[in-house]
Parts: structure tokens; sequence; C-alpha cells
């Protein structure tokens, strides 16, 4: 007995002013989003150079798989509230990762569309988006854990999360598209699955660091035997191995995925609406009426900003001048760029939220989502000038570093800010469910990314007018709905209740 007091004890100091589990899940994730990050930025290449895809079929692939990626944390979100807890799902999460990461990098195959390896590719494509499904909502709904609801350092703790999550961003594309693309593609992969290796290995070791947080809601009932010999526990992870096997047999027809996912989004909200509705008292209500609608702020959002993957990457790769110092950089690095600025800035946004915060002055979270929309749009703009300014000669690189400063900035403004939200807002019997329709929202935005990336054309030299004339257009659409989320937001913001927060919270 006195040793387990003494590890509680042990597991409650802090670091920074944080719980030192805050500092577990930031490596854990920073681990998950290098093999992420990494993987995605070689994608669209491994698509179109050695499968030999046309660019028009791998931007719709590679939008369904950022999609379903998306997606699927609704499931582990419900199925971590109900039966798991977060940290199993977590757990159980990132083998799968490892597992499809792994399997793409030893089915790369000689190239070209041929049947075997593309099924081996499709297959470790499912892992992963099972794997993501249980962890991305629940290590997200960890950090809320670690925090009462209105403790003022719960905006300060998503951005340092948020941090965790940009180092693996930033290091992914550099370390797996530097061996993707000069080394061979099964390098890059490989590199990726190493780096979730590495985020589990963390994550088992130092889990007294978490105090207790994230434990299955009925630790007996989980363990208790219900069919074929079977626990609940393991009935479910039998569930995720038949998750992988659908998807791989789905996701080949990427072109139907997107109604499927409009079908499923829209039956996911309906069903939130209908318990906020019929189960909720006033207060709640409107606090989960808020959420909805910075919810559906989330499409536009990523669908603007995704195109990093995509149709950027293309475009970086052929019409940008990349030549740095005399090296000519492969453009699947440029996509650590994002996640270097998040580095930079995210502890002066954190600073400044809490530097406000006590003048009274900081921005509500509606507010924040207007301001991020407007400076995405800003960020497309830029670019589509410094392109123009080139004329015919290749768009400078500083542009392409520019367009990437002025969506870290949104981002900023959205998504650290989008997740302490979430958390704060719903009920906790909803948050799981809550926190994977966020990334459900996101999901749809991947996938509006792909449509989005179809209509810039093939991105060559005679596209190239196609492109920008896009980027312009969504540029000031981004623009316009900013400004509108701007004078709507002190409405919303009365629908938070915030000032209700502390009387209900308990230690």
């Amino acid at each position: 007995m006195a040793t387990s007091i003494s590890g509680v004890e042990a597991a409650g100091k802090t670091w920074l002013g944080h719980p030192r589990g805050l500092f577990l899940l930031f490596f854990a994730e920073m681990w998950e989003r290098f093999s992420y990050y990494g993987m995605r930025a070689i994608l669209i290449f491994y698509l179109t150079k050695h499968f030999l895809f046309g660019e028009d079929r791998a931007y719709l692939l590679y939008g369904a798989y950022t999609s379903l990626v998306y997606i699927t944390p609704v499931i582990g979100g419900y199925l971590a509230d109900r039966f798991l807890g977060p940290r199993k799902a977590v757990l159980v999460g990132g083998v799968f990762i490892a597992i499809g990461h792994f399997l793409i990098a030893i089915t790369e195959g000689p190239g070209g569309q041929d049947s075997f390896f593309l099924n081996g590719f499709y297959l470790a494509l499912a892992s992963i988006i099972v794997g993501t499904g249980f962890l991305k909502a629940n290590i997200s709904v960890l950090v809320g854990e670690l925090y009462s609801r209105n403790d003022p350092r719960r905006d300060p703790a998503f951005s340092i999360f948020y941090m965790g999550i940009n180092m693996g961003g930033m290091l992914g594309p550099i370390i797996c598209g530097l061996l993707g693309e000069l080394y061979g593609w099964s390098w890059g992969f490989g590199a990726a699955g190493v780096g979730m290796l590495l985020g589990l290995v963390m994550f088992v070791w130092l889990k007294p660091w978490l105090m207790g947080r994230g434990e299955p809601p009925a630790p007996v009932q989980l363990r208790t035997p219900v069919a074929a010999g079977l626990s609940q526990e393991w009935l479910i992870y039998l569930g995720a191995v038949l998750g992988v096997v659908a998807i791989w047999l789905v996701i080949r027809y990427a072109e139907l995925l997107g109604y499927a996912l409009i079908a499923f989004a829209a039956l996911t909200v309906l069903y939130i609406v209908w318990r906020t509705a019929s189960t909720l008292g006033k207060v709640d209500r409107d606090r989960m009426f808020a959420a909805l609608f910075l919810i559906a702020l989330n499409p536009l959002f990523w669908g603007l900003f995704e195109q990093t993957g995509s149709s950027l990457n293309i475009f970086t790769d052929r019409n940008v001048d990349r030549n740095i110092l005399g090296w000519e950089v492969p453009a699947s690095m440029f996509q650590s760029v994002n996640s270097f600025f998040i580095i930079m800035l995210a502890p002066l946004f954190a600073l400044l939220w809490t530097m406000l915060d006590k003048r009274r002055l900081e921005p509500s979270s509606p507010a924040k989502f207007g301001v991020g929309l407007i400076l995405c749009g800003v960020g497309f703009l830029v670019l589509v000038a410094g392109a123009a300014m080139a004329g015919e000669d290749l768009t400078p690189v500083l542009f392409v570093f520019l367009i990437y400063l002025f969506h870290t900035m949104a981002e900023l403004c959205f998504s650290p800010v989008g997740l302490s939200a979430m958390t704060r807002l719903s009920v906790p019997s909803m948050v799981g469910l809550v926190m994977g329709t966020w990334f459900l929202a996101t999901a749809a935005g991947n996938f509006i990314a792909g449509l989005i990336a179809r209509a810039t054309g093939s991105g060559d030299a005679a596209g190239v007018s196609q492109v920008l004339d896009v980027y312009s257009r969504i540029g000031w659409f981004s623009i316009v709905v900013g400004g509108l989320v701007l004078l709507v937001a002190p409405y919303v913001k009365r629908m938070m209740h915030l000032d209700l927060i502390a009387t209900e919270d308990k230690p």
C-alpha cells in the first residue's frame, strides 16, 4: 500500500505548472503524428510515382484515406466512453497504426498497379485508419481529463499538447520524406512505423503519470466473458480486426466513400441533437449547440487547410523554385514547415491567450475561429500574389513559407482551441462521442479538400492558372465567412455559459 501511495504522489507532480501526464501525452502523440505526417508527406507521390495513378484518381484516394482516419474516431470515442476508457483505446490504436505502417513498407512491390501489392497497400491503409479511430479522439480526451473544466490552464495545455503534435509533424516529413523520395518508399514508411512503436513504448512505460485518468467506466464488466468465452474487451478488439477487413474491401471505391461520409455525418449529428434536446437541461443544451456550431465550421477550415498534402504538395513539386543554398529540397519535406511554425508560435499564442485572459480581453472560441478562417484565406491570396509576380518563372520559395506561416497562425486559432472547447462544452457522458464528431467534421473537410484538389487540375505548367484561380476564390470565400463568424461570435459565446462552469465544476 505504501508503494502505491508513493506512486500516486509522484504521479501528481507538475512540470512547468502542468501535470506530468500532459508531457507523457505530448510525447506519445508526437510519435504518433511523426508516423502520420511522415506517411502523409510522401503518400501523394507514392500514388503518382510508384503506383502510377493519374492525379485525379490519386487526389480521390488521398482524400478518401484522410477522410476515413477522421471518421473512425467517432466509433473509437463511443467505444471508449461506454467500454474501454480512453487509455486502453489509445494503446490498441497505436498497435494497429504501427502494423499498418510496417505493412506498407513490406508490400512496396516493383511499381505499377500490380493487384497483389496494391491490395497489400489498401490493407495497410485500413489498419492505420482503424488504429487512428481508437487513438486520435481519445488521447485528446485524456488531456482534458487532467484538468477541471474551469481551469485557466486548459487552453494553454492544449496549445502545449499541440506542440507535441507538431514536433512529430515536423520531424516526420523531414525523415520519412528524405528517406522515401531519395532512398526508397519502404524506408520512408518503415520509419513511420518505428515512430509509432516509440510512442507505444513511452505510453506503456510512463502510465503512472496519468494518475489513474482514462480508465474503463466499468472494469469488471469489461473483463466478463460475454460470447464464446471472450470478454467484452476482446470482442471489441475482434471487431476492430473485422473493421480492418471491411475498410480494405471498400477503400478502393473512393468515390462512394464521399456519399457514405455525408450520410454518416448527418446521422451522427442528428443523434447528438436528439440526445441533447431530449436528455439535457437548458445550460448543457445551449453548450452542446454551441459545440455543434464550432463543429460546423470544421469542414470548411480543413477543406482549405488540407490542400497541404495534395494540390499544394504537387504545386510545390512542379511550380516552385525549391533550390535552397544549392540543394533542390524534395517537395515532401516542405510538409514540415507548418509544424516548424507551430513549434515556434504555439508558446507565443499560449502566452497571448493567458495574458489576455488576465485582462479579460481574451477572444471567445467562436471569435478565434473567425480570425482563423480569415488568416487561412489570406495565406492563399499571398501565394497567388507571389505566383503572379513571378510570371512565367517558377514561384519563389518564399511564398510557400508565407502561406504556411498564415495557415499556421490560422491553425493555432482553430485546432487547439476547438479541442479544448469540445472537452469543456460536452457533458461527461458524451465527451468521447463529441470529440469523435469533431474529427468526423474534420473528415468531411478532408473529403472537401480532395474535391478542391481535383478542381485545381493537373498542376502542370499549362494548368497553373487554374490552380491559382481556385486558390484565389477559396481565399476570398474563407475571408468572408470568417468575418461573418466574428459577427455572430458574441451570441455563440453567451450559449457557452462560461460564467457558470466554475460553480458546477468539482475538483
